[in-house]
């Protein structure tokens, strides 16, 4: 007879009242994880040490105790290693797939038990592994404080796009602006038909108005602050994923960007996330070293003392999932495409070489990142992969290993946006990252960790109204999974074969999501940029003497330097940027941007730094090519120069307002 089946047919006369789980108490590594399953199991199971209670089972022998783990069952079954693990497991009605995979699926349970008797003959060296993968703490992670500083993160993001948004908006899409929205949709409707509104899906369908413009970034500027304030978290969010969708829709090519679609599609999934209370505060944690002891209080509704408790809304495990994802996505697919574009830069490591000058908004640090040894950009492109190839698959991993994840990527993060300006794209990434932190990180050296259990007044004083139950927003996220799973999974696989073409139906179900902006790709600097061409823009009162538009933040006068703006985006000068890599015939918002200097629009001359035609507008406009470099230190000390530049003729000929009406 088999060890398992003489397990099976073990039992007790004296069958304790409630399942029970003897181990051993020399065992540290057993200690570890008996305070996991303690938290799993909560108060379904009984723990006690085979050193305090083994003699009352003398039908199991001694030696049994020292070699795994021992279930007793109320109907006075024993199981033993492996076995006795899963079946405690089964008296969580969400862990009950475990015993079934082990009784049912073949092959997993001498798998099972195998790994556990190696397991049990190399204690020593488990716990230390534990130890190092996990510290001291081994318990399922709870992530009460990343919830609040993510969210309040993701409303500050907001806030920032949205009002950097607004004060251009007029500029960019307003009645006066570059492309109107007023003039855009009506268009498109009249080419495609009611289809539009299923492609473009835009509140600005029912309003276009510059009055309405602004009401969309008022509203989210309000609604941003609900969010950072916690009021009607959830709610907030949704509405601001639909005003910012309606106006990146509406904002056509200057809003393209990718930090916009992922903030809409971590806006979209953070709605899960966000506890469905009229209002949301948090006190802070609970006084007290027995974590399991608060819980199990909790859990019950009251404290230790008696004293009715109150609970923060619980973390939807289904929605962490789906952000930690989203991170996955962005860094594993931001790195992988650079291998795979290609581009040689990236395999012999020299797209540093080119790449602090040639990106579209340079900061004064990126100026003197140029300047440093070729050993380092070289030790830098290489560190940049790793981090953005490898370090995504630890997001997954034990505590420890995904601290250091967690770190590298928000260290990647500042290194970028130091030297580069980035907008709130490095900010939003980081917020992210915060999902990687769960409490017991935080709360380690405090002395307490109250797992999410407050000490506050009598229940519903802090939690605030309930608008909808905590379990709905979590199914709701299991289905957002179920439906997007496959499409991510394509999108990640698409970083690895870019020339595959999509299956027809998977393209079709992505084609109903993507003009939602809730499930995209990401991939920055695919192609290193190796030349860096500017566009200057010029007008003139007479054909011959001409005087540049210089633009805020794009370089322009090579005596200037490089400038720092974000987390706001010049949304023009970003576009500027592009327009330099094809023709102004590619780009038809340039060759309108001419007309409304022609027409000297106070919106649109409101993007530059200065109007050098405050009198009047110019006759003409012209834009000449140029190329650029930064300076060496060397240059820099002798002329105060920060760039160098080559003029390589025009970009767009002398036009006048009678040569384009």
């Amino acid at each position: 007879m088999s060890d398992r089946a003489s397990q099976s047919s073990l039992h007790v006369s004296r069958a304790p009242s409630k399942p029970l789980l003897v181990w051993d108490g020399e065992c540290h590594f057993c200690r570890r994880w008996i305070e996991r399953w303690k938290e799993i199991t909560r108060d379904k199971v009984d723990y006690e040490t085979s050193q305090k209670i083994g003699d009352r089972f003398p039908e199991i022998p001694r030696e049994q105790f020292e070699r795994s783990v021992i279930f007793i069952e109320s109907n006075g079954r024993v199981s033993c290693g492996a076995e006795a693990v899963f079946r405690s497991l089964r008296c969580r009605s969400s862990r009950k797939w475990l015993a079934w995979s082990y009784e049912r699926v073949p092959g997993i349970a001498a798998v099972s038990e195998g790994f556990y008797k190696l397991i049990a003959s190399n204690r020593r060296f488990a716990s230390a592994m534990t130890r190092f993968l996990w510290g001291n703490d081994v318990r399922p992670p709870t992530y009460f404080a990343a919830r609040r500083w993510f969210l309040r993160s993701l409303g500050l993001i907001f806030l920032i796009a949205f009002v950097s948004l607004w004060v251009q908006i007029d500029g960019l899409i307003g009645s006066g602006g570059i492309t109107p929205v007023a003039e855009f949709l009506p268009a498109v409707h009249a080419q495609i038909g009611d289809r539009a509104l299923s492609i473009l899906p835009t509140l600005c369908w029912l309003n276009s108005s510059d009055a309405f413009l602004h009401f969309l970034c008022g509203g989210g500027v309000l609604l941003s602050l609900l969010l950072i304030f916690g009021i009607a978290p959830a709610l907030a969010l949704i509405g601001l994923v639909v005003s910012y969708l309606s106006l990146a829709i509406a904002g056509q090519t200057f809003l393209s960007f990718q930090w916009d679609i992922l903030l809409i599609e971590t806006g979209f999934l953070s709605i899960f996330l966000a506890p469905w209370r009229l209002w949301w505060r948090s006190s802070s944690v609970a006084a007290g070293p027995s974590r399991t002891g608060i819980v199990s209080a909790a859990n019950s509704g009251l404290q230790a003392g008696g004293t009715p408790a109150t609970t923060e809304p619980p973390v939807s495990r289904a929605a962490m999932f789906l952000l930690k994802l989203l991170l996955f996505k962005l860094m594993l697919m931001s790195g992988v495409v650079k291998l795979t574009s290609g581009d040689d830069s990236w395999f012999n490591l020299t797209a540093l070489d080119y790449h602090y000058w040639s990106q579209p908004l340079p900061t004064v640090i990126g100026w003197w990142a140029d300047q440093s040894p070729e050993w380092f950009k070289k030790f830098s492109v290489a560190f940049c992969l790793v981090v953005e190839i490898i370090g995504p698959f630890f997001i997954w991993a034990p505590r420890r290993l995904r601290m250091i994840a967690s770190a590298l990527l928000i260290f990647l993060q500042l290194m970028i946006g130091a030297t580069g300006n980035y907008n709130f794209f490095n900010l939003l990434t980081i917020a992210l990252c915060l999902l990687l932190v769960d409490d017991a990180v935080i709360c380690r050296g405090s002395g307490s960790f109250s797992r999410g259990t407050l000490a506050a007044p009598p229940t519903g004083a802090r939690g605030g109204y309930r608008i909808l139950p905590d379990r709905l927003s979590t199914y709701a996220a299991i289905v957002v999974i179920v439906l997007t799973l496959p499409l991510n999974a394509r999108l990640i696989y698409g970083a690895f074969k870019p020339e595959e073409e999509w299956s027809h139906w998977l393209g079709s179900f992505y084609a109903r999501f993507e003009s939602l902006r809730i499930v995209n790709g990401y991939g920055l600097f695919r192609v290193m940029t190796k030349d860096r061409k500017e566009i200057v823009i010029e007008g003139s009162a007479d054909g011959l003497e001409w005087q540049p538009y210089e633009f805020k933040w794009k370089p322009g006068d090579v005596m200037r330097a490089p400038g720092w703006c974000q987390p706001h985006q010049p949304r023009l000068d970003w576009q500027m940027w592009f327009a330099a890599l094809g023709s102004y015939r590619q780009n038809p918002w340039f060759v309108q941007t001419a007309i409304a200097l022609l027409h000297g629009k106070p919106q649109v001359v409101a993007l530059f730094e200065r109007n050098p035609f405050s009198q009047a507008p110019p006759r003409f406009v012209r834009a000449t090519f140029y190329r650029y470099w930064f300076t060496t230190i060397e240059e820099h000390r002798q002329t105060g120069a920060w760039w160098k530049r080559q003029e390589l003729g025009e970009y767009l000929p002398s036009v006048s307002l009678e040569d384009v009406q």
